[in-house]
């Protein structure tokens, strides 16, 4: 699995996040249209950015290149990542998700578990 790391925030955070969950997946940090690219082209699997609002900074251009339907935001301000709801956008072949920098730690642990329990 390749994950590119887009948004404005916390991008070094979320590889090291990412690595200490499970170090064989590959992640390379990008800004984010060079990131929403490589999803667009296959290069990666998957994108995750997060910003201030969740869905702003950190999904824009991935919405814009790759479309609304491929991306989910995870959580904004004064609303927490939910569980069912990452597995549902997983489940449904969601590509990028977006999440606020302070929910880090919630998101981003959901996001590898429901993309590696679609893999098996």
């Amino acid at each position: 699995m390749k994950i590119v790391i887009g948004g404005q925030v916390e991008k070094k955070e979320i590889e090291a996040l990412i690595k200490k969950l499970d170090p064989t997946i590959e992640t390379v940090i990008k800004s984010d249209l060079e990131a929403a690219m490589a999803i667009k082209t296959g290069q990666a699997d998957y994108y995750l950015g997060a910003c201030h609002t969740g869905g702003g900074g950190a999904l824009a251009m991935a919405i814009a290149m790759i479309g609304r339907d491929q991306c989910e935001t995870v959580s904004m301000p004064g609303k927490k990542p939910q569980e069912a709801k990452v597995e549902e956008a997983v489940k449904n072949g969601k590509k990028a998700f977006g999440f606020t920098g302070d929910h880090m730690d919630i998101a981003v642990p959901m996001i590898i578990n429901a993309l590696k329990n679609k893999q098996e």
